[in-house]
């Protein structure tokens, strides 16, 4: 079975950074495309961004792109989340996810999450 550890949160000002990590074990690492979502208080979970395999491809939301980075390391089974610029509207759960590159699940679902690593953002 698929085990997703996060770790990197924590309490930053604003204009800061943070690296998120994940760490991956259960299965074979490169076979899984990796993503990072995230859940503020009282709202829903939104998509953040992803990374296939090969980690040559990545896709990046509108709210964070040009700040936020996705990489992974397929030596160390290990995602990453490289976050700068952060702003209070950051402030959110941050959750890694993942899915089997051959899934037959709807595109952009992910049926693997870890436990989440707390963000907070202060003005």
């Amino acid at each position: 079975q698929v085990q997703l550890v996060e770790s990197g949160g924590g309490l930053v000002q604003a204009g800061g950074s943070l690296r998120l990590s994940c760490t991956f074990s259960g299965r074979t690492f490169i076979m899984y495309k990796m993503a990072w979502f995230r859940q503020a208080p009282g709202k829903e979970r939104e998509f953040v961004a992803a990374i296939d395999p090969s980690g040559r491809n990545s896709a990046t939301a509108d709210s964070v792109k040009g700040r936020f980075a996705i990489s992974r390391d397929n030596v160390k089974n290990t995602v990453f989340l490289q976050m700068n610029s952060l702003e209070p509207e950051d402030t959110a759960v941050y959750y890694c996810a993942a899915r089997h590159r051959a899934s037959a699940l709807p595109a952009n679902e992910y049926n693997f999450w870890g436990q989440g690593t707390q963000v907070t953002v202060s003005s």
